[in-house]
């Protein structure tokens, strides 16, 4: 963004357009001002198209070269010039962390003809040792979005883009009857509205089936897990455009999203741990092997 300042009025005029339009092309605009989660998303940045990035949950590490776009945990630092994206898992509670929830807000297994056992077994993410949180009714998501919301101003006060809440498809993983969909959407538009607030821009976070709702839950762009694997990144193309950050585990995968969509879509090969660069098993490939 230049520093100078113009005098004459038509090129502010000129800029100011085009901002409009670049806005509106990138981000969600209404003419009646949307709802309250895209209300605000005209002033977020989404990130550059098919750019290169990194994806460095496992531990911050300098951005190899040619890297514009980093995603790193809350806990971590942006990497300076870059355009940075906030990771929090809002869905599920991390690893051991399920006793820095109230036990309420954890997910439960019920049994349906007595209307629920609030001393039930927790429902677990089993791939990863994560307990399901309960976003089953609106109290419970406003309970569980005040203490996301907390890690979204972290990300925004240490100068962060954007924000990744993890799990979007969490309702997928649990016993039939006690998540939904609509549960989901539900909980994402409210931590885009409170982003879009602090002026961060919105990543929708894996599940495909729910691409097309990015408009009414307010999600800017989308970041995906191994889209060529399951032949699933067209459905992110056809929702949010050359906007979406790939990321792929094994080489076939890297091989069928270079192949499909390497020209317009940010795609890499990481380890499944995404380790730090140095690490054994660090694995980080482009579509072009660099």
């Amino acid at each position: 963004m230049s520093a100078d300042r113009f005098t004459v009025y038509r090129s502010a005029a000129l800029l100011t357009v085009a901002a409009v339009l670049t806005a509106c092309t990138t981000t969600t605009c209404s003419s009646d001002g949307g709802d309250d989660a895209t209300r605000g998303a005209s002033a977020v940045t989404t990130p550059p198209a098919h750019a290169g990035f990194d994806y460095q949950l496992g531990g911050a590490y300098p951005p190899p070269e040619g890297v514009e776009v980093v995603v790193r945990d809350h806990t971590a630092s942006p990497a300076p010039g870059l355009y940075n994206v906030c990771y929090v898992n809002a869905f599920q509670a991390q690893p051991d962390a399920e006793d820095t929830w109230e036990p309420d807000l954890l997910l439960r297994e019920r049994d349906s003809d007595r209307g629920g056992d609030p001393d039930g077994k927790v429902v677990m993410d089993t791939d990863w040792d994560e307990a399901l949180l309960d976003i089953g009714t609106a109290g419970k998501r406003e309970r569980i979005a005040e203490k996301v919301n907390g890690w979204i101003d972290t990300c925004a006060d240490k100068g962060f883009d954007a924000v990744e809440p993890d799990n979007y498809d969490s309702y997928a993983r649990a016993p039939k009857g006690l998540l939904g969909a609509d549960d989901a959407k539900a909980f994402l538009t409210l931590l885009a509205a409170h982003a879009h607030d602090r002026g961060l821009a919105i990543a929708q976070k894996n599940t495909a089936e729910l691409a097309p709702a990015r408009e009414e839950v307010g999600a800017d762009f989308a970041v995906v897990e191994e889209c060529g694997r399951y032949d699933e990144c067209g459905d992110y193309a056809d929702a949010f455009g050359d906007r979406v950050l790939v990321v792929e585990y094994e080489a076939a995968g890297l091989d069928r999203a270079c192949d499909g969509w390497g020209d317009e879509l940010s795609v890499i090969l990481r380890d499944l741990d995404v380790t730090p660069e140095g690490s054994p098993g660090y694995v980080r490939e482009t579509c072009g092997h660099a």
